[in-house]
């Protein structure tokens, strides 16, 4: 079983992703097998793995040289208006969802999140975890999937 710490931030935009990759970068070059790993992106463009799969590009950069797989990011959000997304699960297409649509759903896809995370943690011995946004954003704690609610289904230090 893999150590997982967690990255987070305040905010959108604050450098999470890239603070993902140096910390990947350094442990794989420590001697460590690392693997980023976050639960659910939100992302206009995306990158097909070798099975035709779609996933986020962060975590394809974050990857330090090892082959990118959705379980990195089981979840990617492609924003289609400003209400909605194209939701993305373990890299293929579930529908459209407008936001209020799919924060009464996600709650349902916590097993597809740790069969992804428990699948990268049997493989490698340490999972950075990337947050999304803010971890202060209170209306969104109770349905946490990617924040401190991420951090506490894997038991990672933030």
């Amino acid at each position: 079983m893999a150590k997982a710490i967690m990255v987070q931030g305040t905010m959108s935009n604050v450098g999470k992703s890239l603070l993902t990759a140096g910390l990947c970068r350094i442990f794989k070059q420590d001697g460590y097998r690392v693997a980023p790993f976050k639960s659910q992106n939100m992302a206009l463009n995306s990158y097909i793995t070798e099975e035709g799969l779609e996933m986020g590009r962060a975590q394809v950069m974050q990857a330090a040289g090892i082959a990118p797989s959705v379980s990195m990011n089981p979840i990617l959000l492609k924003p289609t208006n400003d209400v909605g997304s194209q939701v993305i699960v373990n890299g293929e297409v579930i529908g459209n969802m407008k936001a209020r649509e799919y924060f009464a759903y996600k709650k349902k896809l916590i097993p597809d999140v740790m069969k992804a995370f428990e699948k990268l943690s049997g493989e490698y011995d340490i999972i950075v975890i990337e947050g999304a946004g803010s971890p202060a954003e209170i209306n969104l704690k109770s349905d946490d999937i990617v924040n401190m609610g991420m951090a506490k289904l894997a038991k990672a230090p933030v």
